[in-house]
């Protein structure tokens, strides 16, 4: 760990000690928010029972708040351009502390939701752009590294949001699960403001049409996913899809033609920068699918308790965040592309293995399967994201930022619809797992292709390093 602080001469990005202080504000911010999804769930059973408030209703506690932060990805990376990083990040931290002391102050639905909303938009501004930071704070021959540390604390959150709400609603109420935010994010911001790098704003203007198409882009269609994995009517589900199809034609028609637009497509013309979004796309739906599916198989088709159930989920966080530094640091030396893909093949084998379980098999032989998907989720994250983040010319690290933040939580929903709709048609929850697996057979042959072209470039990345030093002044 404490090669990332060290500082070599020649190195860009931020000075070591520097870099400590500003690592911890990332650390912080996006823990908030990554175990914030996962924390509120269990609450809510309290939360509508408080409230006086259906089931149904007390769950848009959750599906709020991750709508209105999918659907701004794009736009706040887009905004950090004209305001800077910097900024967009302690603005972003402070609404997401304020909403969250809103949230705890709440005595009715409709004004948790409020601040539930508001808590997601403070969300995506700090996530549409914690890779970029991450690449603006470590030198080039860390970036891996630095992602490999970004896939350890997300792995981290995910993993510890059950344990850590579980805890607190042991000793309080579920308001305090929302109050728990505030000095931690008192403390992020100021390290945020103290640490993070400065840097001049973009001149020009901002993109509002292509903004609002985004929104309507994405926010119907997270609304369409959600619909399909909650038993909403067809034609309303179709309704959302079609205006997400519409709203998305519209959007890409735009960006051809704006002077600055929200989403730069000439990123895309970078084919190891499309062959690794495809990749994390597909990687993401089977994540996503297996989650959702492995709870209804565990505890509906194999009789486990909630608890067991939760300990059977243990490897595949813990194993990311074995796995996931150690991908990073070797991302930084080997062919990345080569890293992700053998990943892949590993999360492909363990999706397998597991839509082929024995129904009456014990604990154990399901431990081995699920930490085997977490292994090659973790060798896959952080040299993909490598990749992506790499790829791009630096400038354009912000669009690619949201790009990458976006094609995640796209991902993830759309696993969790599939599961929807495979249960909805009755099919086993077995089925999904193989689906799953086709997912990742998919990504694989999206990741090896970019393989030989990788390599070309941390070729040239090399003979660059080693020159560097030569090109020094005496």
């Amino acid at each position: 760990m404490s090669r990332l602080f060290t500082t070599r001469p020649g190195d860009d990005g931020l000075p070591g000690p520097e870099r400590r202080l500003a690592v911890l504000a990332l650390i912080l911010g996006t823990l908030m928010a990554v175990v914030d999804i996962t924390m509120v769930n269990l609450a809510l059973p309290s939360i509508a029972r408080d409230l006086g408030v259906s089931a149904a209703r007390a769950v848009w506690v959750t599906n709020l708040f991750q709508i209105a932060c999918a659907a701004f990805l794009l736009v706040f990376a887009a905004v950090s351009e004209l305001v800077s990083r910097r900024r967009l990040y302690v603005a972003g931290l402070s609404l997401f502390v304020i909403a969250s002391l809103g949230a705890a102050m709440s005595r009715s639905l409709e004004t948790l939701l409020v601040f539930r909303a508001l808590q997601g938009l403070g969300a995506a501004a700090t996530l549409s752009i914690g890779p970029s930071l991450f690449r603006s704070i470590f030198p080039s021959r860390l970036l891996g590294s630095a992602l490999g540390l970004s896939a350890l604390v997300v792995a981290g959150g995910y993993a510890s949001g059950p344990a850590v709400g579980g805890l607190v609603l042991s000793v309080a109420t579920w308001p305090w699960l929302f109050a728990l935010h505030v000095p931690l994010g008192l403390c992020a911001l100021v390290l945020a403001w103290r640490a993070l790098p400065r840097e001049p704003r973009r001149p020009g203007g901002f993109d509002g049409r292509g903004a609002l198409l985004s929104v309507t882009m994405l926010g119907s269609f997270f609304l369409a996913m959600d619909g399909i994995g909650h038993g909403t009517p067809a034609w309303q589900i179709l309704a959302w899809l079609a205006t997400s199809l519409v709203a998305g034609g519209l959007f890409l028609r735009r960006q051809r033609r704006a002077s600055h637009p929200l989403l730069p497509l000439s990123l895309f013309r970078e084919r190891r920068f499309s062959l690794a979004v495809s990749a994390s796309g597909l990687a993401f739906i089977g994540q996503g699918l297996a989650f959702v599916a492995l709870s209804f198989l565990y505890q509906q088709e194999m009789g486990f308790s909630p608890l067991e159930t939760a300990w059977l989920f243990t490897p595949w966080p813990l194993a990311i965040m074995l796995v996931g530094p150690l991908a990073g640091r070797l991302a930084d030396r080997l062919n990345p592309s080569l890293l992700a893909s053998t990943g892949l093949l590993l999360l492909m084998l363990g999706l397998v293995s597991l839509a082929m379980l024995d129904l009456g098999t014990g604990v154990v032989d399901g431990l081995w399967r699920t930490g085997l998907c977490g292994l090659g989720f973790g060798l896959f994250q952080p040299p993909n994201n490598r990749e992506m983040m790499g790829s791009v010319p630096r400038e354009r690290s912000t669009s690619a930022s949201g790009v990458m933040s976006t094609t995640r939580t796209v991902g993830q929903s759309v696993g969790v619809a599939l599961v929807g709709v495979f249960l909805a048609a009755g099919a086993p929850v077995q089925a999904t797992l193989w689906v799953g697996g086709g997912a990742c057979l998919l990504a694989f042959f999206a990741s090896l292709a970019r393989v030989s072209s990788a390599g070309e470039a941390q070729a040239r990345r090399r003979r660059a390093a080693r020159e560097a030093p030569s090109s020094q002044p005496d």
